[in-house]
């Protein structure tokens, strides 16, 4: 039971890693809101994305001349470099569900908003014109995304896409060689929620900490050396956030959540580093790249400087090997408006477009950036995870430079009672699963 504790005569001392968080680019700090409009960060994307793709162009097609959509000349082959759009018949209008809730006709939520209507747009500085063609699929891009077409003008105005080239992974450093440390992985918490039982998340801790199993089991456990909480920790009941005015026993039930989480992660925090990042559901704001959750929430486990408060999305370096991920909002949005077999080839996709929201600010809430876009993957990670989703789902994919990344899909632990543990030294997966049952 005491087999990691300082006074036993028989610990076993926990691994050791060097951190360095990489949020700098998620961080709201001088950025000033003064009623702008987002065409400013859709202008900061295509400039820095339209210099990645000019400088792959002369490898992919060399002798095809580039120009602007304004530039095209009628049935002569060239390649463009632009924004795609996607015109979509169900996407949801504002006005429309205002309209919906002033009738008395109940508002049904489609799961996904893809129609066999939906076509695409490419537009630039110049102007815009419709795509045509079998090669561009609408229900596998969405509104946001820069890339090159190669094709020709008809006689109707289309372009007619002959060719696509994408980014593709961005450039990855070298994995270094180390011995075995493990990253855990955890998500949907939902400290709270009558749909979880605590007693699993209590058994998951007494697992990384080293007070629960044999000796085998706890020499493992002194192999972790970090755990991210990859958002929706709490669930605060909905029916309290409705009134102006609460009496004392409802802010009293507003807060015991967090309250609860607070001392499960002291528990944790006492034996090894850990990042929590917000989610959706998590009293945080609302919009991407969403703040540390604050410090004053944790009053007992911030008192210790192995717990770090983390925005989401979240980057950071542990031992060279580079994790990235969020808690779960980019692919969700991406689900709703286009198409993928798993939720693993839509993390894939993310990636060769090289910009973890690509549906951001169209239809995924973030904050209007002047001159930047920080939703751009610059450097492949080796891990890239993303929280909150239905069930496990783990892949390796390769880039064309040799890049290697561990795609993983966090599940929510609440409903599942499993979270995921990476080995840092060669990207391989386990799951981790607790399930507590009491007996009558």
């Amino acid at each position: 039971m005491a087999a990691m504790e300082i006074d036993s005569p028989g610990k076993i001392p926990r691994k050791q890693s060097s951190y360095r968080p990489l949020d700098e680019a998620f961080q709201i700090r001088k950025e000033t809101y003064g009623g702008q409009q987002y065409s400013q960060m859709y202008f900061a994307r295509l400039h820095m994305m339209r210099t990645l793709i000019y400088s792959l162009v002369p490898t992919w097609k060399p002798h095809v001349p580039v120009c602007n959509i304004l530039g095209i000349e009628k049935g002569k082959e060239c390649i463009i470099v632009g924004t795609l759009y996607k015109h979509m018949k169900l996407k949801p209008s504002i006005l429309d569900e205002y309209s919906k809730e002033r009738s008395a006709t109940p508002i049904v939520r489609p799961h996904n908003f893809m129609h066999q209507d939906d076509y695409l747009i490419f537009e630039d500085e110049s102007g815009r014109v419709k795509l045509g063609g079998s090669v561009l699929t609408p229900s596998v891009y969405v509104t946001g995304i820069v890339v090159a077409l190669l094709g020709r003008e008809t006689g109707n105005g289309d372009f007619h896409v002959e060719d696509v080239l994408e980014a593709g992974l961005p450039p990855q450093l070298e994995m270094p060689l180390k011995s075995d440390k493990y990253v855990v992985l955890v998500s949907g918490v939902n400290v709270g929620s009558g749909a979880s039982n605590p007693l699993e998340f209590q058994l998951f801790i007494d697992h990384i900490t080293g007070h629960l199993g044999d000796k085998k089991a706890q020499e493992m456990a002194a192999k972790i050396v970090h755990l991210v909480i990859a958002g929706n920790s709490v669930e605060i009941p909905r029916e309290l956030l409705n009134k102006q005015n609460l009496a004392s026993t409802d802010q009293s039930r507003l807060s015991e959540p967090i309250k609860e989480l607070d001392m499960m992660l002291t528990q944790i925090a006492a034996g090894l580093p850990l990042d929590i990042m917000p989610g959706p559901n998590d009293p945080a704001n609302f919009s991407l790249p969403q703040m540390p959750l604050h410090t004053c929430l944790f009053p007992s486990s911030a008192a210790y400087n192995t717990f770090r408060s983390c925005p989401n999305p979240h980057c950071f370096d542990l031992d060279g090997v580079r994790f990235l991920g969020t808690s779960g909002q980019n692919i969700h949005d991406l689900q709703k408006y286009s198409e993928a077999k798993d939720k693993l080839e839509f993390m894939e996709r993310t990636l060769r477009w090289r910009h973890l929201a690509p549906t951001a600010p169209n239809t995924l809430g973030c904050y209007p950036f002047t001159d930047r876009d920080p939703f751009l993957v610059e450097s492949c990670p080796h891990v890239y995870f993303v929280g909150n989703q239905d069930r496990y789902e783990t892949r390796l994919i390769k880039g064309s430079e040799g890049q290697l990344v561990r795609l993983i899909c966090i599940p929510k632990f609440g409903e599942t009672g499993v979270a995921v543990m990476v080995n840092a030294s060669n990207l391989e997966c386990s799951i981790l699963s607790f399930e507590a049952r009491f007996s009558s």
